[in-house]
């Protein structure tokens, strides 16, 4: 089932997300419909804030991915047709010594709006599937980038907070644009 994503200045997107501690139906229905949403917005990943829920979840699938990174799942090298999209219940990030790289980030709370965003090459995810199986994820590249964007999402933090003040200032008339639009939006909203 299609979700409605929220944009920006929704209060939700600056919510931490509640720890998950049902490991249910519901947890792995909604986890495959934010994994649905993802798609039909061609998103690459997906909070639950993006959703209007404060809590830890969310997915990643970069299966049609061009770019470049490598993963480790749990000690391994599976293929990536085999855990991705993948859903990250309760994640935990460790930035692991790397380099940083400074890329263009989108965001589907942002829609049309890019900008460069600094971010470790190298992490290590610890976290839990929609079973409540432990995990951990090593990777870099874009697939480290867009984990540790999610994970933002869930801690109430957004690309925009990781920006310097230069792309601020190239972005700022869109963000007021849709800062307004968000507001106009949620007045019609019963």
């Amino acid at each position: 089932m299609l979700l409605q994503i929220v944009h920006y200045n929704a209060p939700v997107l600056r919510k931490k997300g509640s720890k998950i501690t049902a490991f249910d139906a519901r947890l792995a229905r909604l986890a495959d419909d934010m994994v649905e949403t993802m798609h039909a917005f061609a998103g690459i990943g997906l909070a639950a804030q993006q959703i209007d829920r404060a809590i830890q979840l969310c997915v990643v699938d970069l299966r049609q991915a061009t770019v470049q990174y490598t993963w480790q799942l749990d000690g391994a090298r599976p293929p990536k047709e085999l855990f991705m999209p993948i859903a990250l219940v309760n994640p935990t990030v460790t930035v692991e010594p790397s380099e940083t790289i400074v890329a263009e980030e989108g965001c589907l709370s942002f829609p049309e709006i890019h900008g460069d965003v600094p971010r470790a090459d190298r992490i290590t995810a610890h976290f839990q599937d929609v079973q409540g199986r432990a995990h951990t994820l090593a990777c870099t590249g874009w697939l480290a980038r867009c984990v540790q964007h999610e994970v933002d999402h869930l801690n109430g933090v957004l690309f925009i907070d990781r920006m310097d003040k230069a792309t601020l200032d190239r972005i700022a008339p869109a963000l007021r644009a849709l800062k307004k639009q968000t507001r106009e939006a949620a007045k019609l909203t019963p």
